[in-house]
């Protein structure tokens, strides 16, 4: 099928943690045959930090970020059998919402694909002129990339045909085991852009254990944090660009994972640093959340903390032996079950599945 994917980026991560998830799915999707045109505004510095090249597996049309241009790219969906309309472009989104909808081929699938669910759905409770609530009754299908059935229960009370979470996964081509780089030695590292609403949560499960461990050394990447007051113990690193994932998760005794809050309160949303972190075979620390074993053990494959003090506890009693064990423990699980490769089969099937639905009734 054709496919027009209107998001914020797929050639950068920066200020863009959902890029690794597009391009994991979106490579797969092209691999099963899939024609795949991926729409990104030229907006907030992307386009100078990029992490790749324009792939080979997509085209990728950079836009200026003006609503002429806007109104020019979204022509093409009439051209596609699929449209896509990402949340959180960042720039003209209720336009190209409405927009990608309108300019749809009648035979076409329409979908909102919502990688923050739970924010959305905030948002969405206490405004009825929502964008996205006012689109539901025109679009085919929404897609997650978390929430499980809080979030499933949610969209289709608000009106939703079909909802159906497509989780974070691995890549197991882009992230994998190297070796050590002392650009990123610590024992314990966090990834994370400063985000209103993660940032009382950084506070609790990272500053404080570095409070609470001055001897230990601690490091923190993803923009935004250079105007932090931290703890002596903590180093930041500025962003963190892709091809730098995998000595970030490997080097560290552990790497921290911290949720959003309203993933954290929904449940069932790991976030993409959780299986790539597991794919360098990583020891992952994350913050308790509904569902963390659905994806990865407790105990086994992943420490599980309540708190900050939780977090202070596991790197007191971790031992390097205790790390490697519980970390490629996580990297055979991922592997087995948490693929980018079984998420887009995922997908795959859903678009034919509702196309052929949509030709039955016919």
């Amino acid at each position: 099928m054709k496919i027009a994917f209107y998001g914020s980026s797929l050639l950068s991560s920066y200020w863009n943690g959902a890029a690794t998830y597009y391009r994991g799915i979106l490579r797969d999707l092209a691999s099963r045959g899939h024609d795949i045109t991926f729409y990104e505004p030229d907006a907030f510095g992307r386009q100078q930090h990029r992490d790749i090249d324009p792939p080979e597996w997509a085209r990728v049309v950079v836009y200026p970020a003006t609503e002429e241009s806007m109104r020019c790219v979204l022509a093409d969906a009439a051209r596609a059998d699929v449209v896509v309309k990402a949340n959180g472009v960042g720039v003209f989104d209720r336009e190209l919402l409405e927009g990608a909808i309108a300019n749809a081929a009648p035979h076409a699938i329409k979908i909102f694909w919502d990688v923050d669910a739970a924010a959305t759905l905030d948002e969405m409770r206490v405004d009825r002129d929502h964008p996205v609530r006012a689109a539901l009754p025109d679009l085919d299908m929404v897609l997650t990339y978390g929430g499980g059935p809080p979030v499933i229960d949610a969209y289709r009370g608000f009106g939703a045909a079909e909802c159906v979470p497509v989780y974070n996964a691995l890549d197991p081509t882009t992230h994998f085991p190297v070796a050590p780089d002392e650009r990123f030695s610590c024992d314990l590292a966090f990834l994370g852009n400063r985000l209103p609403d993660r940032e009382a949560r950084v506070e609790e499960f990272f500053l404080r254990p570095a409070a609470l461990l001055p001897e230990r050394q601690f490091l923190i990447g993803g923009n935004g944090w250079d105007s932090k007051a931290m703890p002596g113990n903590v180093r930041h690193r500025g962003h963190v660009y892709t091809a730098e994932h995998n000595a970030f998760n490997c080097t560290p005794k552990a790497v921290l994972n911290v949720a959003r809050d309203s993933m954290a309160h929904v449940g069932f949303s790991p976030a993409t640093r959780v299986f790539e972190a597991a794919g360098a075979a990583a020891c992952l620390i994350t913050d308790a959340w509904e569902g963390i074993e659905q994806f990865l053990i407790p105990d086994e494959e992943v420490l599980v903390a309540r708190d900050g003090q939780d977090v202070a506890d596991h790197m007191a009693a971790l031992t390097p032996e205790r790390a490697r064990t519980i970390g490629q423990a996580a990297l055979a699980r991922v592997l087995s079950e948490h693929t980018y490769a079984l998420r887009g089969a995922q997908v795959d099937t859903l678009l034919h599945d509702y196309a052929a639905r949509t030709a039955a009734a016919a």
